[in-house]
């Protein structure tokens, strides 16, 4: 008998802890970029009005690692900039995940990842809906982000294709500083136990994906590596070499 893999989408907090929620997904809300754009737009105009993200951003520029440097005159608002694409880029790494699935035709396989990604922004856990403007965004990106990181770290064929661009992966860690700790540990360990619940058979990992990195080494995957790869960049941010990144 082949990989079934169950649905668990959504997180709540037992015991101090950050759990995946064990129900069914019933109906999964279509979430477009556009949407999440729109919903990024209204979180920024009431930033404009209380400066709050900002004066967080500002915080963890005067806190950021030894490994992370920001090279701009004003790092408070190049974190800014990258929390917000990084927020933006969510959405659109979903579709792209959706559309080589389809392609492949490995929909099934793939569609309880896909399911918990939507719902971290469309049907967020008691916790998270307490969050709310681009630090509650920002924190449903991470999430979605960092489970599909870890997808494509539990199956031989992902981790051998080279899909995940490094910046990609570095893009995460500067979010995991951002969230800060040890809540965005909270929410790794949430990722680690969703992950094993969906794809923590020995199948999922041996499963032959090859359709799936074929098809996304196409057009519809590049342009979001070249995203990856210039976020940084274009923020002025860089990881030194010594970091181990």
């Amino acid at each position: 008998m082949g990989y079934q893999a169950p649905l668990y989408p959504a997180c709540t907090k037992l015991g101090g802890v950050l759990q995946p929620y064990s129900g069914t997904v019933r109906a999964v809300s279509k979430m477009t970029p556009s949407a999440v754009l729109h919903i990024v737009e209204q979180a920024r105009r009431q930033e404009a009005r209380s400066g709050v993200f900002l004066k967080q951003m500002d915080d963890r520029a005067q806190n950021l690692p030894d490994s992370i440097s920001v090279s701009g005159g004003e790092p408070a608002t190049c974190l800014f900039q990258f929390a917000v694409e990084y927020i933006e880029m969510a959405p659109r790494l979903i579709d792209c995940v959706e559309t080589c699935a389809k392609e492949a035709g490995a929909e099934a396989l793939f569609a309880p990842f896909i399911a918990a990604a939507i719902h971290y922004f469309t049907q967020p856990s008691v916790l998270l809906s307490q969050y709310d403007g681009l630090d509650g965004l920002l924190i449903k990106a991470y999430l979605c982000h960092r489970l599909m990181e870890e997808m494509y770290e539990n199956n031989h064929s992902f981790r051998n294709s080279e899909l995940v661009d490094l910046k990609a992966t570095q893009a995460n860690l500067l979010a995991h500083h951002l969230v800060g700790e040890p809540f965005a540990n909270e929410l790794d360990q949430s990722i680690a136990i969703t992950v094993i619940q969906i794809a923590g058979s020995p199948d999922y990992y041996e499963l032959n994906l090859s359709p799936f990195v074929d098809k996304a080494r196409d057009a519809a995957w590049d342009w979001m590596r070249e995203y990856w790869q210039k976020l940084l960049v274009r923020n002025q941010i860089r990881f030194s070499l010594n970091s181990g990144l």
